[in-house]
């Protein structure tokens, strides 16, 4: 039976390097940069001939930190919520700090399991896409000193910097480019709204806009993932409208996923009803004539919710950042050109 393998120890590292274990251990912490280039070389090439990692667990536990930053996310699945993972990872990654991310699945329960979890792990700073209204939890957080910053929804009583699209600009935006096209009466499909600030707010401002726009609107809530009553609202528009060019402009990329669908299935030529989401997916440049979306700037969204978390963690490795609200990009695509 083969010995099992041992873990190489900091002092290896320094004698390889012909280092001190001051110095290898500030290399493999946040003093790095307090190295010569020449030294860091040195460390570097003796950890990976040794194959050393370093035990961070019990480094935090020295220094009375984690360095892991926790994650909620509302629902793993959605696309958007992968992009903004991907740049909250990588602003994790720049500042020497790990993520645990927790899916919740949009299930209050399991959201309030998961920050019982992230509280044991002690992690340094919280992003939070709130699934319910976790206001009692997050508080305790707070209360302990841990930073915390929403992304995408506001959680109610909870004071923390929001960091995300910026709705009513995104939808200011869908409903000038439809009615620049040249359509008449629009139809906006929306999750349901309860459970997101978000969809609120885009539910709200679309029906002011199009009021402001002189569209003839109505909207439609995705009340299950085949859209059965989002069929017949579809349906019972275009009959009501049959005498004005009719547009759709879905709430998110999952509605623009389901209202796809319907087209299909309706036999419905894009274009000549117009169809729109908020919300870039690969998927969108592939159906023909191409659907016109409203990207978000996810890597920037995720990046900067670490660097509002960085600012209260270690202030001098992070400036607080200017803008938290970002605006969307109109990709224009022959779906919503007549």
């Amino acid at each position: 039976m083969p010995p099992t393998p041992r873990r190489s120890t900091i002092l290896e590292v320094a004698r390889l390097a012909g280092a001190s274990k001051t110095s290898v251990s500030r290399y493999f912490g946040a003093e790095r940069e307090r190295l010569s280039p020449s030294l860091q070389t040195r460390i570097a090439h003796a950890a990976g001939t040794l194959g050393y990692q370093p035990n961070q667990m019990a480094r935090g536990l020295k220094g009375g930190r984690s360095k892991l930053l926790g994650m909620l996310v509302a629902d793993i699945r959605n696309p958007f919520s992968v992009a903004i993972t991907h740049g909250v990872e990588q602003a994790c990654r720049q500042y020497g700090f790990s993520l645990i991310v927790c899916n919740t699945d949009n299930d209050p329960e399991q959201e309030r399991q998961h920050l019982d979890l992230l509280g044991a792990y002690q992690v340094e700073g919280l992003v939070v896409n709130a699934s319910g209204n976790p206001e009692r939890q997050l508080h305790n957080f707070i209360s302990l000193g841990t930073p915390i910053v929403l992304l995408d929804r506001e959680v109610d009583h909870v004071e923390a910097e929001v960091v995300g699209l910026d709705n009513h600009q995104a939808i200011d935006m869908a409903l000038e480019h439809l009615a620049d096209q040249g359509y008449q009466a629009v139809l906006y499909v929306s999750e349901a709204p309860e459970q997101s600030s978000t969809r609120q707010k885009r539910l709200l401002r679309f029906s002011q806009t199009a009021e402001q726009h002189g569209l003839n609107y109505t909207t439609s809530l995705l009340t299950d993932m085949n859209g059965a009553a989002t069929l017949q609202a579809l349906s019972d528009f275009l009959t009501t409208h049959q005498r004005h060019a009719c547009a759709v402009l879905c709430g998110n990329g999952n509605a623009t996923l389901i209202v796809t669908r319907l087209f299909q299935q309706l036999g419905l030529p894009l274009g000549t009803v117009g169809l729109m989401g908020i919300d870039e997916l690969d998927w969108c440049a592939l159906v023909p004539p191409g659907i016109t979306t409203l990207a978000q700037p996810t890597e920037a969204i995720g990046k900067t919710a670490v660097q509002c978390l960085m600012h209260r963690i270690e202030p001098h490795a992070a400036l607080m950042p200017k803008e938290l609200s970002f605006a969307p990009t109109l990709i224009e695509r022959g779906s919503t050109q007549r």
